[in-house]
């Protein structure tokens, strides 16, 4: 599932380029997560303005209004001045005068949703609940302390509800916590101050890492102009079952939380 570092990555991608772009028309596909909520027609003649990112949605403004992107578990977006005919996982196109941005979804989990703005319903709902953005200012070991006080789930699992931060995604949760010296199954709420802000400041390392990285590619991912990430070549956990931890030499152990794959070393990761 693409997360917050290839989303940003994505955007950077193509945000300069569509800039100021005129919409030409609209594509639909084969029908997404959910429907787009305006007729195709009626965003022909607007402007698109600075696209932003939320956690995992881009926010693509077309003024009045815009639009709310998300790549669900598969999709990929890709800008082009020309663009072949839309294959059977090609479902949404923005063409423009500059070029068509192409959302690709095999899995069709993918969301692009119309709303009058991101403070107003749909998206105000969609975005809801979300956490900090882990490079704002307000997130560090107080905060996260402090969302983390109660809860008896593990540590790992509390790092990917997203209600306290948003982009430490399974990947990087795993390196965050690997960085810090925390044990993944240990209880959340235990967590002590000091060790939080050993924790939030390696969620923001291990996410700065993979932001210059061009995010990580396991299976497919490539920003819009097509180039995959490399994060996952410099992982010291992720993916490495068995293999000695590149610190003490340990093997890495692998096991199941929630139904996803946490990677940690036993003996460099503390409870």
């Amino acid at each position: 599932m693409p997360e917050l570092p290839e989303v940003e990555v994505t955007r950077l991608s193509f945000a300069d380029a569509i800039l100021d772009a005129r919409v030409l028309a609209v594509r639909l596909g084969q029908p997404l997560r959910w429907p787009l909520g305006v007729a195709p027609q009626s965003l022909a003649g607007r402007r698109v303005g600075a696209v932003t990112r939320r956690g995992k949605y881009l926010w693509l403004p077309l003024a009045p209004g815009g639009l709310l992107l998300h790549l669900g578990m598969s999709g990929s977006l890709s800008f082009a001045e020309a663009v072949p005919a839309p294959g059977p996982h090609d479902h949404f196109d923005l063409v423009t005068d500059r070029g068509t941005l192409r959302l690709n979804d095999p899995r069709r989990f993918g969301a692009v949703v119309w709303s009058d703005a991101p403070d107003r319903d749909p998206a105000a709902r969609l975005l809801a609940g979300l956490g900090l953005e882990p490079f704002d200012p307000r997130f560090g070991g107080a905060w996260l302390h402090a969302g983390l006080k109660g809860r008896r789930i593990a540590v790992k699992q509390a790092l990917l509800a997203g209600d306290i931060v948003v982009g430490a995604g399974n990947i990087y949760a795993c390196e965050a916590l690997f960085m810090a010296g925390i044990d993944p199954r240990l209880p959340a709420g235990r967590l002590s101050r000091p060790r939080c802000e050993k924790l939030a400041q390696a969620v923001r390392t291990v996410l700065s890492q993979a932001l210059v990285a061009g995010g990580s590619t396991l299976r497919d991912f490539k920003d819009a102009h097509g180039v995959a990430g490399s994060f996952q070549m410099l992982a010291q956990v992720y993916g490495r079952e068995g293999e000695p931890c590149r610190q003490c030499g340990t093997p890495v152990k692998r096991i199941v939380q929630g139904q996803r794959s946490t990677f940690f070393c036993p003996h460099c990761q503390k409870r």
